[in-house]
């Protein structure tokens, strides 16, 4: 008997998606580290028995009658949704799970405040918080969250069916991970990637450095507005800026080819596995590189990025405590992976523990059902990187420029149609108001 999982995930594994409709329609919710814990999550429940059907992040409280009926189980895979900027979001999915009769399993959710993990900072969001966690405690055992510092948040507000199990994008490989240095040391002219939040503009300095001293240093951005930066330029009101944070196409990293964007994390990891070094204040960035292989070292600059780091071991200073002189030569030197390697097995049995507490599958316990998930991805072609425009092969270009044409005639014609249906309308409200004053005579 298969089981019918709904998860939360903007879209699926193999869903190929062009970067033009990826920027369109926002599938990757903002930012591409949900897809790397998204898909994680979806081929850790890939048994023979599952039947996975993803979101597309839609939480409609009207759907409810529908999603019990088709669904065994709500499997909520999140990341930083105890937030003040998600309350309202959260708000809605609390709406749709009060309305829920099927079981409802929180996969990893994390909360947002700073590095000391200030409860108070999240006060205006406790009432929110409350009614989520008593929501899907109702229909659940207990609450996955990522670390220690939301777990903490959670006890303060009198729950304490937590459970700490991480995030499912380390398990993306189930109990094995081997991240190796390749070298003694790294050297200026090796391959660094780097990772930037834009709005931690502590980093300004250290990407100017970075980007004098390493030549083959090359920026992974994940944010939804890059990506539309380095398909159609600055937004109108944005040309001509300059920044020290690469995110106008005048800065260098843009001028000099040096910026790749994924939007599928398969690409994105295959492309990291040739780096040695990855830095920077992004966690699915940092992560992405160490399931590839690639050692890996975060700047921690709030309690949901300092918690996963915590809990697996990963390198890690506190961003407050980054100088603008640092240099990835030390940080590789720094870097231990010993804790992080050799604490994995015993991390994904707890991860794998709290699944089979809530009756959820296993794939790496599930004969072929991983190894056939990952000949799925190695059988699928994905878009390549996306670059900036002045390095982007003419061709690519023209289909852009097409795909553009195409999509504002199909608008045109929609906005057309709507607004024949709107004269249509007002037409026979007209004429039966007419009809109705001559039989009213």
């Amino acid at each position: 008997m298969h089981q019918r999982i709904l998860l939360r995930a903007k879209k699926g594994p193999f869903d190929v998606l062009s970067p033009e409709e990826t920027f369109e329609h926002n599938w990757i919710g903002d930012n591409t580290g949900n897809l790397v814990f998204s898909h994680a999550a979806h081929k850790l429940l890939s048994t023979s028995t599952a039947q996975i059907t993803p979101t597309a992040f839609r939480a409609n409280p009207r759907d409810a009658d529908e999603i019990n009926e088709k669904y065994d189980v709500f499997v909520v895979p999140l990341a930083n949704a105890f937030r003040r900027s998600y309350a309202h979001r959260l708000v809605t999915m609390t709406r749709l799970i009060e309305r829920l009769k099927i079981p409802v399993v929180v996969l990893g959710v994390g909360a947002q405040t700073n590095v000391k993990g200030d409860h108070e900072y999240l006060r205006p969001i406790d009432d929110a918080v409350k009614a989520f966690a008593r929501a899907v405690l109702e229909r659940s055992h207990s609450i996955g969250v990522r670390g220690e510092i939301t777990e903490g948040y959670l006890r303060s507000l009198g729950f304490s069916a937590v459970d700490v199990i991480g995030c499912p994008s380390m398990f993306l490989h189930g109990d094995t991970l081997g991240v190796r240095k390749r070298k003694a040391t790294l050297t200026v002219t090796d391959r660094v990637a780097l990772t930037v939040s834009p709005y931690v503009k502590s980093m300004a300095k250290v990407i100017t450095s970075h980007h004098r001293r390493y030549p083959n240093l090359r920026y992974i951005p994940q944010d939804l507005k890059t990506l539309g930066t380095l398909l159609y330029g600055d937004l109108p009101e944005e040309r001509g800026k300059k920044a020290a944070i690469p995110i106008h196409t005048s800065h260098p990293l843009f001028v000099e080819d040096k910026v790749r964007m994924f939007v599928d994390p398969w690409t994105w990891m295959e492309y990291l596995s040739g780096f040695d070094f990855n830095f920077g204040t992004r966690i699915h960035g940092t992560i992405t590189a160490l399931i590839a292989g690639t050692p890996g070292y975060l700047f921690a600059h709030d309690s949901r990025t300092l918690e996963l780091a915590r809990y697996f071991d990963i390198p890690h200073r506190i961003m407050g405590d980054v100088s603008g002189d640092v240099d990835a030569i030390a940080l590789y030197d720094e870097a231990d992976y010993t804790a992080m390697n050799d604490g994995h097995r015993a991390r994904f049995e707890t991860m794998t523990a709290f699944l089979a507490k809530h009756d959820l599958g296993n794939s790496f316990a599930d004969g072929d059902s991983a190894a056939r998930f990952d000949r799925q991805v190695a059988e699928t072609s994905f878009p390549p990187a996306v670059r900036a425009q002045s390095a982007t092969d003419p061709a690519e270009l023209i289909n852009r420029i097409q795909w553009l044409r195409d999509r504002h005639r199909e608008l045109t014609e929609n906005v057309e149609e709507l607004q024949a249906q709107r004269l249509r309308t007002r037409v026979r409200a007209a004429v039966g108001g007419r009809v109705r004053k001559m039989l009213n005579r």
